[in-house]
């Protein structure tokens, strides 16, 4: 079920998008399209692993369709959203700490980082991929989930773009539509998606990948997602504080009423 030659091939190939990419971010001076180059990480990852895979099941053909779907969908949102605008504002902090040799240092602690977490996360493809089982209600439990994640995250993104295109939403808070009911559907949708990949790796018999979900669930929660969005959103948008009180920041429930 674990093959460490597909498996390292994998780490390989993302290794040399991340180095190619961090080539390109030199003379731009912009390392902010690292995050339209995250979820081609994983179809990339998927490809490799099929590719290498001694046979393959009508799980790992779905799989893909599906990765490709999402992959592609937030890549290209994510660029269209960056596209004319400076480099964001996590990495010019980031840049800032780091002084003149960050050109050097982004190298590692953004490209070769965001390289090696997403082949670590990899693993329920990969044990999707090399399964032989044959497709059960786990796989249809997972197309389930993977449906609420995808919508959570395409609506919340939708309308996350929309209300920041009216004129004065700089300072005000969306909490609207899904995000009336959590702060962050779009977290919450990526956090299904990766469940759902589990789930399809369970189905093949691959429990032990249970390392992928637990990791991007941890860092939407804590590092590059939810905490990290929040740090310091209240003193760019006043009306926060309230939101907060009323809203859940994760799992979708009804709005409280405010104190």
């Amino acid at each position: 079920m674990f093959d460490v030659d597909v498996y390292g091939a994998g780490l390989a190939v993302v290794l040399g998008m991340a180095v190619a990419a961090w080539l390109l971010s030199i003379p731009k001076r912009d390392v902010s399209f690292i995050d339209s180059l995250w979820s081609l990480f994983f179809l990339a990852l998927t490809i490799t692993y099929i590719t290498l895979a001694p046979a393959l099941t009508e799980r790992a053909y779905l799989l893909l369709f599906i990765v490709t779907v999402w992959a592609v969908r937030l890549s290209v949102f994510i660029t269209l959203r960056n596209l004319g605008q400076p480099e964001d504002r996590r990495y010019r902090a980031i840049r800032t700490d780091n002084g003149p040799g960050f050109w050097l240092r982004s190298l590692y602690i953004v490209f070769a980082l965001q390289a090696i977490l997403a082949w670590i996360i990899s693993l329920p493809l990969l044990g999707t991929v090399l399964g032989a089982a044959p497709l059960g209600w786990l796989d249809f439990a997972a197309v389930a989930l993977w449906l609420l994640g995808f919508g959570f995250e395409t609506i919340g993104d939708q309308q996350l773009a929309r209300f920041r295109s009216q004129p004065g939403s700089h300072h005000r808070v969306l909490d609207t539509g899904l995000w009336r009911y959590t702060r962050h559907p779009n977290y919450f949708g990526e956090a299904c998606i990766w469940w759902a990949y589990y789930l399809f790796a369970l189905a093949a018999g691959a429990w032990w990948t249970i390392i992928g979900p637990l990791l991007m669930t941890y860092l939407l929660l804590r590092v590059s997602g939810v905490s990290l969005l929040e740090k310091d959103i209240d003193e760019r948008r006043p009306a926060y504080g309230d939101y907060v009180r009323r809203t859940n920041a994760f799992f979708p429930g009804p709005p409280r009423t405010s104190l």
